[in-house]
């Protein structure tokens, strides 16, 4: 493999760099957004039709910073839109998102994961990729409610696996955890909080056991 030369790796660094730097303001700037779910709903529902769009470029961008967790925009999109559109909404642009982190880890390899992630956390997946079974327990591990989906979508950059089993993966596998969260925040709309109480409480309790799993099949693989 031809190595870059000392220019094209100065626009490497000075392009990675950028980008890092855009996604830690705009990380900033999403905290800062939905901070105060009534005024959140309130600044996305004053964008009609568009305020969908709005809201699956939101779950994107909170998928590439890594920084803040889905549960928060999955519960405030089962609150605004419903439970069907908001498991709807919160699939696409969260797969939008797994993708993107994908492609950019594609090309700007580890120094990327690591501005975000550190070597203990990453290391933890190492086995995923020299196991024979990697894709399989891949998608076992993203599909448990709990385990560290944003760290599979940059780890899953490092690796092999072709692109459309990851699109796959990426998609279906987050079906579980977005489910509950938006029936949980749905219920809170319709004031159903007995609902709303039964659909937390099981996905702490699922998300409780995936963490387990996850941390079992992860020593274990050591």
């Amino acid at each position: 493999m031809k190595k870059d030369t000392r220019p094209q790796k100065i626009i490497k660094i000075i392009s990675l760099t950028a980008v890092i730097g855009l996604l830690l303001f705009f990380s900033y700037l999403l905290y800062r957004l939905i901070a105060d779910k009534e005024a959140f709903e309130a600044w996305l529902t004053q964008y009609g039709e568009m305020s969908r769009l709005i809201y699956i470029a939101i779950v994107a961008l909170q998928v590439i910073l890594a920084l803040i967790p889905g549960e928060v925009l999955e519960i405030a999109g089962g609150y605004i839109f419903g439970i069907l559109e908001g498991t709807f909404l919160n699939l696409l642009g969260a797969t939008i998102g797994s993708m993107l982190v994908f492609l950019l880890v594609r090309k700007f390899g580890k120094p990327l994961v690591s501005a975000f992630f550190s070597e203990e956390k990453i290391s933890k997946l190492r086995f995923l990729q020299d196991s024979k079974k990697r894709d399989l327990l891949l998608m076992l591990i993203f599909m448990l409610p709990g385990t560290p989906k944003d760290l599979l979508c940059y780890f899953a950059g490092l690796t092999n696996i072709k692109t459309s089993l990851w699109l796959l993966i990426c998609s279906l596998g987050r079906l579980p955890s977005v489910i509950t969260s938006t029936i949980g925040g749905s219920a809170i709309e319709n004031e159903s909080y007995l609902v709303a109480v039964i659909a937390f409480a099981a996905a702490a309790a699922v998300s409780l056991l995936g963490i387990l799993i996850y941390h079992r099949i992860s020593e274990k693989k050591k």
